[in-house]
């Protein structure tokens, strides 16, 4: 068992939203399905972005039991893997707790689709999962059923999950649905302190 371009797939992407700001410290994770769905490969769980290796990735079955790696798979691994049996399509997934989506996940408020490529990568709104504890075959059901069929959904008081084809394509959908987040924010800002006032300074 090698699989050595998924790990490195895995690797490059959870290194990319580190540097990206879209996770602090250990947090957020990444996993990729494995060709004919014999399992995924996952990050690790509680390890410095910077220090992973290809080496220390993880492989588990569809079942949740550990085929290869060293260490203890992420937490999230019932999350990862309710999603790939609830959507076929779907080739890699990547958690974030980037702030402005996180604060739409508080608030218990979707990310609405305003902008364009919102709607084209995202599919539309970006729902709140209901409540659940970390780590829980709860927080996976939950999850799965207000993903829907969108690219991306927020867990409640918690953070994003982004899907898509590739792991290039799951960290696009955080990446986009954040930035959706923060303009939503910024133009409600806007609207609130720019009401009946010209926009051009006098």
């Amino acid at each position: 068992m090698n699989f050595r371009h998924e790990r490195e797939e895995v690797l490059n992407t959870a290194r990319e939203m580190f540097a990206q700001g879209l996770v602090v410290g250990t947090w957020g994770n990444v996993s990729v399905r494995l060709p004919d769905a014999e399992g995924i490969v996952i990050t690790p769980s509680g390890m410095d972005y910077a220090r992973l290796t290809p080496e220390d990735m993880v492989i588990v079955d569809m079942a949740g039991n550990k085929l290869w790696g060293e260490w203890k798979p992420s937490v999230e691994v019932p999350m990862h893997l309710a999603i790939y049996q609830g959507r076929p399509d779907v080739g890699a997934i990547v958690h974030v707790h980037s702030v402005a989506a996180s604060s739409f996940a508080v608030a218990g408020i979707s990310i609405p689709a305003v902008l364009e490529e919102t709607v084209h990568l995202i599919g539309g709104p970006v729902q709140v999962a209901a409540y659940a504890p970390y780590g829980t075959h709860r927080l996976a059901q939950q999850a799965v059923a207000a993903l829907g069929q969108n690219n991306a959904v927020l867990l409640a008081n918690h953070g994003l999950v982004g899907v898509g084809a590739t792991a290039a394509s799951a960290l696009r959908a955080c990446q986009v649905a954040e930035k959706t987040a923060r303009v939503v924010i910024y133009a409600r800002i806007l609207e609130s302190g720019l009401k009946g006032r010209s926009l051009v300074s006098e």
